[in-house]
């Protein structure tokens, strides 16, 4: 239950700003079918955050012992700084929307998410938990209950939102994991 709601709570949080949040905005704007935008945002998490939850729990095998540990500390709390910095908008999602909500979602939350915050924390949260299911469950989750409410409310949310303390909270809360992970 530990790695679930880890794994849900940090990439919902991490998710608060991200150039995949921004990219919801967009094609929400974009497209009327926001059920198609939904799907496509769980059916490019789930590829691309099995693949990285994979590659966290192969990855773990040479993590063992304390230097191990301490990567995986360091990692958590260079997300936290990471964080710190909000993502820019893609404006490349406007090209392509003759290929319907569904594909353009699909394929552009998989790009967009290589090398993001999100994956990376994937890959360490299954580096840590050593279990691909159960992290990439919660990470998937944790996307989505940070990308629908933006893709109902819209533009009405985001201003509401203070992006500076959000960011900032997940920040607090990667650092926390981070310390975690170090002195478990």
């Amino acid at each position: 239950m530990e790695a679930f709601l880890t794994s849900s709570i940090t990439v919902a949080l991490a998710e608060i700003g991200d150039k995949t949040q921004l990219l919801s905005l967009l094609l929400a704007a974009r497209f009327k079918n926001k059920l198609a935008i939904v799907a496509g945002i769980l059916v490019a998490t789930l590829l691309n955050h099995f693949a990285s939850a994979w590659f966290g729990s192969w990855l773990s095998q040479f993590l063992s012992g304390g230097l191990g540990k301490t990567l995986l500390s360091v990692s958590f709390i260079l997300m936290a700084i990471w964080l710190l910095f909000p993502d820019k908008e893609d404006e490349e999602a406007v090209k392509y929307h003759h290929y319907g909500a569904f594909i353009v979602t699909t394929v552009l939350f998989f790009l967009a998410e290589i090398g993001d915050k999100t994956q990376i924390a994937t890959i360490a949260l299954a580096a840590n938990y050593e279990n691909v299911i159960i992290v990439t469950v919660g990470t998937t989750i944790g996307m989505l209950v940070a990308n629908v409410p933006v893709i109902y409310l819209g533009e009405a949310m985001m201003k509401k939102i203070p992006f500076v303390y959000s960011r900032v909270i997940a920040a607090m809360a990667f650092f926390i994991v981070g310390i975690f992970v170090y002195f478990s």
